[in-house]
């Protein structure tokens, strides 16, 4: 997904202060070093005649004169490389010390972004999904089955909470293998403590990792987002609720914990169904049953969801339950 505007914007401002930056300490060690030896001061008002008349034979196509013109600004500087050295600096104190060579903190290198403005756009995108911390812990490299039963069993497939789990998992792994190729949505169901936040956490570390806009929200707090958004006059830098509908992928964490009422029901079929329509991928995630939530958000709402969602179900014993009896382990 390209970034928003204001986004880019975010990290064209953090190029542009370094830019400051880069150029504020340059002139620095040159006030520094002009002070301590002021020969190297007139090396640079030198070399700087020498580059214009070497420009003014160029234009008058006297171009024997150009490679001698090099060689008296190679020769100046040899001498700014050894005062430097003798009084103690750097050969390269008196040139811009980039944060990023690359690109020289522009962003762009031979017309393509810079790794490190590739980098950038990762870390922010982290930073707003809301995620940055519980991700370095939440993914598919520490997702383990060994917290599933294989006694416990689904009554309406026959399979057990570990093969039930699994099937999950090779299911959100193929959602990201394939969530450039098609839209897709995932709704995650079942008990307390199974995994479905972990799972949807997973999904959503892989997607950042390859530079994907994804947003997280508990319910409670996305529904106190839409209702700010909805009742309050919004300031020019805030992009309202379209970056909510825009984003790559859209993680709704604990439906059906939030208080519910008519506005809820509403934003959140309205949520659901700009998606669908804008072809962006959603993760919804719940501890109700199916019955509990078609009564709870409408039938219209369920049936949206059912028609455009995977469904899946996950079972077994409370994980952190098992985890505090085991030691935190």
């Amino acid at each position: 997904m390209a970034l928003q505007n204001f986004q880019y914007d975010i990290i064209m401002r953090e190029y542009n202060r370094r830019q400051s930056q880069v150029q504020h300490d340059l002139e620095e060690r040159r006030a520094e070093a002009f002070a301590r030896v002021p020969r190297l001061l007139e090396i640079d008002g030198e070399v700087a005649a020498l580059s214009a008349q070497k420009a003014r034979s160029l234009l008058q196509g006297e171009p024997g004169s150009v490679d001698d013109l090099k060689k008296d600004v190679s020769a100046l500087s040899a001498e700014r490389r050894s005062l430097l050295k003798k009084n103690g600096f750097s050969e390269d104190y008196l040139e811009p010390h980039y944060f990023c060579p690359i690109c020289q903190d522009t962003g762009y290198a031979d017309g393509q972004k810079c790794s490190c403005f590739k980098k950038a756009e990762i870390e922010l995108l982290y930073t707003q999904s809301n995620l940055t911390e519980i991700l370095k812990k939440e993914n598919f490299e520490h997702f383990s089955f060994d917290w599933y039963s294989d006694t416990i069993k689904n009554e309406a497939t026959g399979l057990t909470a570990r093969e039930t789990a699994k099937r999950a998992y090779d299911a959100a792994v193929n959602f990201v293998r394939d969530f450039d190729r098609r839209s897709q949505n995932l709704f995650l169901y079942g008990s307390t403590g199974v995994g479905k936040t972990f799972l949807s956490h997973c999904i959503a570390n892989a997607l950042l990792e390859s530079a994907h806009c994804v947003l997280y929200f508990s319910a409670f707090d996305l529904f106190d987002r839409l209702a700010q958004t909805a009742f309050s006059k919004k300031p020019e830098t805030d992009m309202g609720d379209d970056f909510i509908f825009d984003c790559d992928l859209l993680i709704i964490d604990d439906l059906g914990t939030e208080l519910t009422n008519s506005f809820v029901s509403s934003q959140l079929f309205l949520c659901i169904n700009e998606r669908i329509a804008r072809r962006k991928s959603t993760i919804i995630s719940t501890n109700l049953k199916l019955e509990d939530f078609s009564a709870t958000y409408s039938e219209r709402t369920f049936s949206r969801i059912a028609s455009n969602y995977q469904m899946l179900k996950l079972i077994g014993k409370d994980i952190r339950i098992q985890k505090i009896f085991l030691g935190g382990k």
